[in-house]
């Protein structure tokens, strides 16, 4: 290499408002950072505070103790030798800015706010802080007396600077200043910046990696340059789970990778690269054209640059020479001289990782091989991951769910045995992750009278679930066999302590008082009674599980000797939440829910997947069988199913729901979308026949037909107005939702995500008469075609 430079970044499991954690796992990571050779250190968005706050954020207090934090930073050895981004608020001038501070040796280099603040879906940034919106200018910042003293000077520069070392020119980028049109990147490359550093604070969500690193790579395929991302990683304290997953990137193409999911506190990535890299990348002269030509940031004068004197690299001294013969300058504007305290590169291989206190590799990818999970993966590993940290932060026992044999409670509790799995690979191995082995001895030693003996580490996945996992089948007189034993059968095959009971006499303890005060007996609809009867008496199962479900979960740790209590799990999907196919506090009404905005159909897949990966033969069956709540009684005519009731079928619902809520659309808006790809559908596939000769292929392709598209113009607009209609009658429920892991874009969480009124005209009178109008003028264009 002609002058190589050895960089960190990484991803840390911070957590909101646990300053003495936060900082203890920042200084971890500088640590390790150094220990690797690198010259330069990024961190999370917000990590000094956790990116979680909320609210907190407005609180004087929340920006006191980042400053109090950062102060024991500086005031420690820990960035002597190395430059560190670290993220925190600011208050500038009575406005609060997301920030992040540069510091070397101590001192506070400058400060640089946010610019574009995240504002939509899951982020409510601009509720706590102001955007800096003065591109390319600076102010003085005073700072605060608790570092003033220590720095020798009463401000520093705040503002939309870059950090100028000796060799090279770094700049900041935030998060969502990645994902805009304009990224702050762009200009910073043409004025000669050649490290991009991006500190996130980025949420897990079914198959967006893809979507991050090609923003990466095309940042600096267009503009040549390396790229630095760092995220923060784990549950800090609400429904996301951050997916750390650190990249740097070198011209388009992935040098470094961390993992997506860990049980790791903290992970540190490196890789060494060369400079001279970037300046070739860089000849193009539509580039250098616009470079000079470029009036954008202070009228071409471009950023204030911050100087240092400090190399992050060095170059090439194996010709005997110091290196200052090579240093062809040009870069940040400073001095162009070479250092003397950069580590051997050679010494550090590319694409290096380090996780917390094991010191184990983590996934890194060098040549561009970026590494993707399946969605299945995602989902074994993002929730079982935001479940473990859940548990070990909130101080309780373990979980409860009532197992119903259906697919998905079978799928949550299938989610809990791959925490399980993770935990205890983390804990194997001559250097077994202290941490989790710390979290699991202490929460599998308060579970049962059988204490754990000294230097207990656990031997299977199913001992740790035995300790911490209790399954129940709440069984009824309309309850089958088959439910019953494929609860039975999953909770002996991942290990959990499984309670099998018949609730009948809890059922007609409150039928009885009912009728003995009304003097009227409810009854089923296959009895003869009416929808209301009918709904009640389903209605009443349902929400008995969920008291249940609470004094197990609260008294079973007693019965078995141990101490606590444990949490309730949920386990409705995100197709039955939306079109409101559940009980208001039934036992969909849970502490937390893991799968609450995963979809059934991504759910079936997770379930094939975790047969075969965690060998699990028995999940077969439940992907074999009919859904059912199994609410009504069984007769030899009737046997209640999920589907019919609904009138939609999940297929259905996935599609309508990515299309509410992704694609923004309203009644008459979805059924234009439907009706358009119909008609391209049905193009294709005459084309496809006209060009087919096998009678057999074209009768498989008409049964694959993507969900809805099959049907008439009439069919899907009475699909769509079904699921307005539905979805309006139980919004309302919506407000009540159990908090659930956020993991797809559709999710109808209405805690910030999904935000709508919960009391609809349901009829939607306007809408529908509309939709009326356009499918009957499609029947007749229709209709003309065939004569």
């Amino acid at each position: 290499m002609g002058h190589p430079v050895t960089l960190a970044t990484c991803s840390l499991n911070q957590w909101a408002l646990d300053f003495a954690g936060n900082l203890q796992r920042i200084l971890l990571s500088i640590q390790q950072s150094k220990a690797l050779g690198a010259k330069l250190r990024v961190g999370p968005e917000l990590e000094i505070t956790g990116y979680g706050c909320f609210d907190h954020f407005l609180e004087g207090d929340t920006v006191l103790h980042s400053w109090q934090v950062l102060a024991q930073i500086l005031e420690s050895d820990a960035t002597h030798g190395i430059v560190c981004d670290i993220g925190m608020p600011v208050l500038h001038r009575s406005t609060l800015y997301n920030c992040r501070v540069l510091c070397l040796d101590g001192k506070i280099l400058f400060i640089r706010p946010k610019m574009h603040l995240a504002n939509d879906g899951n982020y409510r940034e601009m509720r706590y802080f102001t955007p800096w919106t003065r591109r390319g200018e600076t102010d003085d910042f005073f700072l605060p007396r608790i570092v003033a003293k220590s720095q020798g000077r009463e401000t520093v520069p705040f503002g939309d600077a870059v950090l100028a070392t000796r060799d090279t020119a770094v700049g900041v980028e935030l998060c969502e200043e990645l994902f805009t049109p304009n990224s702050p990147h762009v200009a910073m490359g043409l004025d000669g910046v050649e490290i991009f550093i991006n500190s996130s604070g980025s949420h897990h969500e079914l198959r967006k990696l893809y979507r991050r690193v090609d923003l990466i790579k095309e940042a600096t395929l267009k503009l040549g340059g390396i790229y630095l991302y760092a995220n923060q990683q784990g549950c800090d304290g609400d429904r996301l789970y951050y997916d750390g997953c650190p990249l740097i990137a070198l011209n388009g193409s992935i040098v470094a990778q961390g993992s997506q999911f860990s049980l790791d506190d903290v992970q540190v990535v490196t890789a060494t690269v060369d400079l001279d890299d970037v300046k070739a990348a860089r000849c193009a002269k539509s580039r250098g054209m616009q470079a000079v030509q470029s009036r954008e940031i202070n009228n071409g004068r471009g950023f204030t640059r911050v100087k240092v004197d400090f190399d992050l690299g060095k170059r090439d001294q194996d010709h005997g020479g110091d290196g200052d013969d090579d240093d062809v300058g040009g870069n940040s504007g400073a001095s162009a001289r070479t250092g003397s305290g950069a580590a051997d590169p050679d010494a550090v291989a590319l694409g290096t990782a380090a996780s917390s206190s094991s010191n184990r590799t983590s996934q890194a990818r060098d040549g561009g091989d970026v590494f993707y999970h399946t969605p299945s993966e995602e989902i074994a590993l993002g929730p079982a991951c935001w479940l473990w940290d859940y548990l070990r932060r909130s101080k309780t026992q373990g979980y409860f769910i009532p197992l119903s044999g259906g697919i998905d409670s079978c799928a949550t509790s299938v989610i809990v045995y791959s925490m399980c799995r993770l935990v205890y690979q983390a804990c194997q191995g001559p250097r077994p992750n202290a941490q989790v082995l710390e979290d699991v001895r202490r929460i599998c030693g308060g579970a049962t009278k059988e204490k754990l003996p000294d230097g207990w580490v656990p031997s299977s996945p199913q001992e740790i679930a035995n300790r911490i996992f209790v399954t129940c089948y709440m069984g009824t007189e309309n309850s089958s066999a088959e439910t019953r034993n494929r609860a039975r059968d999953l909770a002996a095959a991942i290990g959990s302590y499984h309670i099998d009971l018949n609730m009948d006499i809890v059922v007609t303890a409150i039928v009885s008082l009912f009728a003995m005060v009304s003097q009227r007996t409810p009854r089923f609809k296959v009895h003869g009674g009416t929808p209301a009867e009918n709904l009640a008496l389903q209605n009443i199962q349902a929400r008995l599980r969920m008291l249940l479900a609470y004094m197990f979960a609260q008294l079973t740790p007693w019965v078995r000797g141990g101490m606590g209590s444990l949490l309730v799990l949920g386990s409705a999907n995100v197709d039955e939440s939306l079109r409101g196919y559940l009980t208001k506090y039934d036992c969909s009404s849970a502490d937390v829910n893991p799968i609450g905005s995963i979809s059934k159909t991504d759910l079936k897949s997770f379930i094939a997947y975790a047969r075969d990966a965690f060998d699990l033969p028995v999940l077969h069956s439940f992907l074999t069988a009919v859904p059912t709540a199994e609410l009504e009684p069984i007769t030899k005519d009737y046997v209640q199913a999920d589907e019919a009731d609904m009138g939609l079928t999940y297929d259905e619902l996935s599609v309508l729901g990515r299309l509410r809520k992704v694609g923004k659309c309203g009644p008459y808006g979805m059924l234009l979308k439907l009706l358009q790809q119909r008609k391209d559908y049905n193009a294709a596939a005459a084309q496809a026949q006209r060009t087919t000769l096998n009678k057999k292929e074209e009768e498989e392709k008409s049964a694959s037909a993507p969900p809805l598209l099959h049907l008439s113009p009439r069919g899907i607009m009475e699909k769509v107005q079904l699921f307005f209609t539905m979805y309006a009658i139980n919004r309302h429920k919506m407000t009540t939702l159990t908090p659930s892991y956020h993991a797809e874009s559709y999710s109808p969480d209405d805690n910030r995500f999904d935000l709508r009124p919960f009391l609809y005209n349901v009829r939607f009178p306007w809408q529908y008469e509309r939709m009326e109008a356009r499918v009957k003028g499609e029947e007749a264009r229709e209709a003309g075609k065939k004569e």
